[in-house]
């Protein structure tokens, strides 16, 4: 009788352990960041961040918990407290994948714009908090707006990409260099052909009865192939998070 109590007793102990080993495997990727990369309301469909397709290519171990908001830079989302809850509900071995400069360069703007210099200071604090939780942060350039002059693709960001780059180097952040790959894809299809992969729309659309035609947000195709470029980015680097992709 008592045999068969420490048996049953045993299992039970070692089935709540396992339980509570599988939990404490679950991963939380948050984003932060811009326009492009955020969740979008259905009054803006089809506008696509590519943040809302990355889930996709994960497995139920890994959680993608997008944050990136509209219209936001390194400035503006911490003045707004968007980073805090993030910082405060950090795990050891959860990541944070950090893209911003479509909204930084944009100096003439005083709540949002940030100087080259005061980018760096910011994403270096994103960097450092993150790693205070044991988390592990990566760093993304921003992505290329779809900007072709006489069939050439001109860069819009500026130095901000170049500081991203800089900060990812000196203080050993994995870096996904966003503009480049989105770049190569943007030039290898072509000035026309790229429109498919952005917010495109025909007039007499519910959510666009005049049309739009919008170089710097993606359609439904680019969030799912800009995320695509996401997750290449994450087999070069080798991060613990390859192992979760599908």
């Amino acid at each position: 009788m008592k045999t068969n109590f420490f048996k049953i007793f045993a299992a039970g102990t070692l089935a709540v352990l396992f339980s509570f080993t599988f939990v404490q495997k679950k991963t939380k990727l948050y984003i932060i960041g811009d326009s492009t990369a955020a969740n979008k309301q259905e009054k803006a469909y089809p506008e696509t961040g590519w943040g809302m397709a990355l889930q996709s290519y994960f497995k139920p171990d890994v959680t993608v918990d997008n944050r990136a908001l509209n219209g936001r830079s390194t400035k503006s989302f911490r003045a707004e407290k968007r980073w805090d809850p993030i910082l405060g509900q950090l795990k050891p071995g959860d990541y944070v994948f950090i893209e911003f400069g479509h909204n930084d360069e944009k100096v003439d703007k005083p709540t949002v714009g940030v100087s080259l210099a005061d980018f760096k200071i910011n994403l270096v604090n994103y960097v450092k908090e993150t790693r205070s939780k044991k988390a592990f942060p990566v760093l993304l350039t921003p992505i290329s707006r779809r900007s072709f002059k006489n069939g050439v693709l001109i860069d819009s960001h500026g130095d901000y990409p170049r500081i991203t780059r800089q900060v990812a180097d000196s203080l050993n952040v994995p870096l996904i260099d966003m503009l480049a790959k989105t770049e190569s894809l943007l030039t290898r299809l072509g000035d026309e052909p790229s429109i498919k992969l952005f917010n495109y729309v025909d007039s007499g659309n519910v959510n666009y009865p005049n049309g739009k035609k919008d170089d710097t947000h993606l359609s439904p195709e680019g969030a799912k192939q800009v995320a695509g470029l996401v997750v290449k980015g994450i087999k070069e680097l080798k991060l613990s998070l390859a192992k979760s992709l599908k």
